[in-house]
């Protein structure tokens, strides 16, 4: 076994190991608008619940390790006091991943990750439609802890009005853990999956996904593809070009024959395929391809 002491460990490293030992963390998908009403949304793994009477929901934006920089969900709820929590379920979880990446401020995460903005009925900030549970909040405090890279921030919530999906119910009224499909993250890009294990959603760190308003409104409006589907295909640096379309079909016989058929189900079914093998760049192609 090997010992460690924290103060003489990079804070990356720190990072790595803290993230990679405690788990699986809930995650909250944290919804809040700026000073001019702009909307945010990001995900956070410091999160659980701290109370029942009164309801409080804690989460935590650290300070980025890199570059002692803070998220805008911290400045958004220090400055409004207000806040959704949403939860996230298997089903959107691409979506979520995606919504982590550093868009600038005042770019509209909810759009970037096709997620639906629906009107809150106590405080500001829009709840994710498609979030099996959602939380509205007010803010009690915000507990600085630290000034370094890393150090995190405890946004303490009182949740004020909940709504919850009939559909993740059971006969009885309460949550069915199987239907609402809760993920947790673990560390690197592992994530888990409670009613099956283990998974990985890879991310980019250092680039910014194209979103998936990029994606042809085509493909979003096909029944083939899912909001994970889609997460994936806004989770690259940039769509395929004309060119390397064109080589890729040249030199590619199934898609030809795809092509050929002129069967755009077909087509869609392949680039469906390559998606569950994570193989995004191809599916961009298959879906972009032309006779």
């Amino acid at each position: 076994m090997i010992s460690v002491d924290p103060k003489e460990l990079a804070p990356m490293k720190l990072q790595a190991y803290l993230q990679g030992a405690v788990g699986p963390r809930p995650i909250a998908f944290a919804s809040t608008l700026d000073e001019n009403g702009n909307p945010n949304l990001s995900p956070f793994s410091f999160f659980n619940v701290f109370s029942s009477n009164p309801p409080i929901l804690i989460f935590s934006p650290a300070r980025r390790v890199r570059d002692n920089t803070v998220k805008h969900t911290l400045i958004n709820a220090d400055a409004t006091r207000e806040v959704v929590i949403n939860v996230v379920n298997y089903d959107i979880v691409q979506q979520a991943s995606l919504s982590s990446t550093e868009y600038a401020d005042g770019v509209n995460e909810f759009d970037k990750a096709g997620l639906t903005m629906v009107p809150s009925d106590v405080v500001k900030p829009y709840r994710v439609g498609e979030s099996p549970v959602q939380f509205e909040c007010r803010v009690n405090d915000i507990v600085h802890l630290g000034t370094e890279g890393g150090a995190g921030n405890l946004i303490i919530c009182e949740v004020v009005k909940i709504h919850i999906n009939e559909a993740i119910l059971d006969d009885n009224g309460a949550i069915d853990q199987h239907k609402i499909d809760l993920v947790a993250r673990m560390g690197g890009n592992w994530y888990t999956r409670a009613n099956q294990g283990l998974f990985e959603v890879e991310k980019p760190l250092t680039t910014l996904g194209v979103g998936v308003d990029v994606v042809p409104d085509f493909v979003k409006e096909s029944p083939i593809f899912d909001g994970n589907d889609l997460g994936k295909l806004g989770n690259i640096e940039a769509v395929p070009t004309e060119e390397e379309i064109a080589i890729f079909v040249k030199e590619n016989f199934s898609i030809k024959a795809v092509l050929s058929s002129d069967d755009e189900v077909k087509k869609f079914q392949m680039a469906k395929e390559h998606l569950d093998k994570n193989e995004v760049l191809t599916a961009w192609k298959v879906l972009l391809a032309k006779q």
